[in-house]
């Protein structure tokens, strides 16, 4: 008898979720990384300078620093392991890891 008094009293008491809808986010949206897909002579330049000093180089490294994408990563990594201007650590399905020749 108390809960029909109650129900009577505040019509909206019985109701859930009466009052406005909860307002969803629209979720952070990641900017599209613009990275070079050619190889342009400047690019190239750093890559035959800067690279053989680094001392971990990776696909990502390169993407990261030098913003190439990564088939142009791969390609310079390779292009520099023929040359002897950097030596292979690990080959770990995908990832190869370089760094620096002891020569350098």
């Amino acid at each position: 008898m108390a809960k029909k008094a109650a129900a009577a009293a505040n019509p909206s008491a019985g109701k859930g979720g009466a009052k406005s809808k909860k307002k969803w986010s629209k979720g952070k949206v990641k900017d599209k990384a613009q990275n070079a897909v050619v190889l342009d002579r400047p690019t190239y330049d750093r890559i035959l300078k800067e690279v053989p000093t680094f001392k971990l180089i990776s696909q990502s490294t390169l993407i990261d620093r030098l913003k190439i994408n990564g088939s142009l990563a791969r390609i310079a990594i390779r292009h520099l392991h023929r040359e002897g201007a950097i030596r292979q650590i690990v080959h770990h399905n995908g990832q190869l890891i370089y760094t620096r020749s002891g020569q350098n």
